[in-house]
């Protein structure tokens, strides 16, 4: 069953906040995919390996809110991946809205 968690009505583009947060700095990560594998696997790793995942290309992407301090991350929004001027970047195609938050986690 898969959630609706990023719905087609439109926001205004922006996340709301306090103005006294806009100078925090937080962390971000894009996830691509998630495998899990038994060690013996990992083990057997070297340069050239290929891992594969079921993630398929052109899919999106999850863009995280990263919190190092407790080890967990929040869903923020999905995107698509692109190449600016050589290096990777994500456009993004939704923003989570704060009340689906629980569903996103």
């Amino acid at each position: 069953m898969a959630l609706n968690i990023f719905p087609d009505q439109q926001n205004d583009g922006v996340f709301h906040t306090h103005a006294f947060l806009e100078d925090v700095p937080i962390q971000i990560s894009a996830e691509i995919a998630r495998k899990r594998i038994n060690f013996g696997d990992l083990l057997k790793l070297k340069k050239g390996s290929t891992l594969e995942f079921s993630k398929l290309v052109g899919e999106p992407v999850d863009l995280m809110i990263v919190d190092p301090n407790f080890d967990n991350s929040s869903i923020a929004a999905r995107g698509e991946i692109v190449v600016v001027n050589e290096r990777y970047g994500i456009r993004i195609t939704a923003l989570a809205r704060p009340e689906d938050k629980a569903d996103l986690d």
